[in-house]
């Protein structure tokens, strides 16, 4: 049993990347990815902790892109799992520094808008949470501990979704940009959770998406996921057949914040991925850079 998308306190995850780490040995899994939103800071701290258990470890990250040409902000915003086998490069996370500027202005607007509304929430607060990241999640948590709110769906859903009332599109990269430095950067990008992408039932035009994608740089698509219902699963393993895409798949783990997700399992139970993906992500990797 492997997991390739995990998230600790780095970005918007509970555990530590030491704890990560440990309840990954726990539950047998024999290879994992530490994956969190546009920092290697987790992932570096759990490298060398999994080299120590004998756990295969795939250097990553989850960035954040934007495409432009879409409508609906549900299908603007992409999330590209980068994997790194041999590590990323020193220009490659400059580029990630630089950044953390536009993150920061874009969590001060949404500060902003929260106070416009009549809720006593600040930047301070959330990044008070955020320690090396700071995003959406961790202004969701003030919301529920003042009591604006009962819960992280009712959160995002009313205020912090991309159709809640506070909502801010951030300033990321461009889906194309992103793709381009991961792939320079001797990495290959997955594109995660298709379905959130709001074009499921419009098979055509998620087609066209991907189609895009693929031809901007994209080499995987992420076919497990604690998203993904059967019939997700089925369509996701045609694209990687028609597109020749490596497949990938991961729990989207993040802890307390999502109790009902556990390392290795979705909400309908365990992920059936192979340790064949691992090493086919690592052999993409060195196409890619050849």
């Amino acid at each position: 049993m492997i997991d390739l998308h995990t998230h600790s306190t780095a970005s918007d995850g509970t555990d530590e990347p030491a704890e990560l780490i440990e309840a990954a040995s726990r539950a047998g899994l024999t290879a994992l990815a530490v994956t969190d939103h546009d920092t290697f800071a987790g992932s570096d701290a759990a490298r060398p902790l999994a080299a120590a258990l004998n756990l295969r470890f795939m250097p990553a990250l989850e960035l954040s892109t934007r495409i432009l040409e879409q409508s609906d902000p549900a299908a603007r915003n992409a999330h590209l799992l980068a994997y790194f086998p041999s590590g990323p490069t020193p220009e490659f996370r400059e580029w990630l520094e630089s950044l953390r500027t536009r993150r920061r202005a874009r969590n001060r607007r949404l500060a902003e808008r929260l106070q416009a509304l009549g809720l006593e929430v600040t930047l301070e607060e959330a990044e008070a949470h955020g320690r090396n990241i700071t995003g959406r999640p961790h202004f969701a948590r003030v919301l529920r501990d003042k009591g604006y709110v009962r819960d992280w769906e009712e959160a995002f859903s009313r205020y912090l979704g991309e159709r809640g009332a506070a909502y801010v599109e951030r300033e990321d990269p461009t889906a194309a940009e992103g793709l381009g430095r991961v792939r320079a950067a001797g990495g290959v990008a997955s594109l995660a959770h298709l379905c959130r992408m709001g074009k499921f039932d419009e098979p055509g035009q998620e087609e066209l998406l991907l189609r895009s994608l693929v031809d901007a740089g994209l080499g995987a698509i992420e076919i497990w996921h604690s998203d993904h219902e059967a019939r997700h699963v089925a369509r996701y393993n045609e694209y990687a057949r028609q597109f020749c895409l490596v497949r990938t798949g991961g729990s989207d783990y993040h802890g307390a914040n999502k109790r009902e997700v556990q390392l290795g399992c979705g909400r309908l139970g365990p992920l059936p991925i192979p340790l064949s993906v691992f090493d086919d992500l690592c052999e993409a990797a060195v196409h890619s850079e050849g």
